[in-house]
């Protein structure tokens, strides 16, 4: 039996149904992650997040190691 539940997302408190019983049928599935952007985004939250957050999460990510590219690239 597969298990769906209500969750609200840790970081914008906006509700949200967690799928974990059909893990592939859940809305963060469709959200294309890297082992590097899950570690930072799981340093931060303990429980799932919503798609839109998981988003702007990896966006965030994506930008700071811009930003410690660009600050090594400046420093040399």
């Amino acid at each position: 039996m597969c298990s769906h539940e209500m969750k609200y997302c840790p970081h914008c408190n906006n509700q949200f149904e967690c799928k974990v019983g059909s893990i592939l049928l859940c809305q963060c599935a469709a959200v294309d992650i890297s082992d590097d952007e899950r570690d930072y985004i799981s340093r931060q939250f303990d429980d799932c997040l919503c798609s839109a957050c998981m988003i702007d999460l990896k966006s965030e990510f994506r930008q700071k190691e811009f930003n410690a590219s660009l600050g090594n690239l400046l420093r040399r």
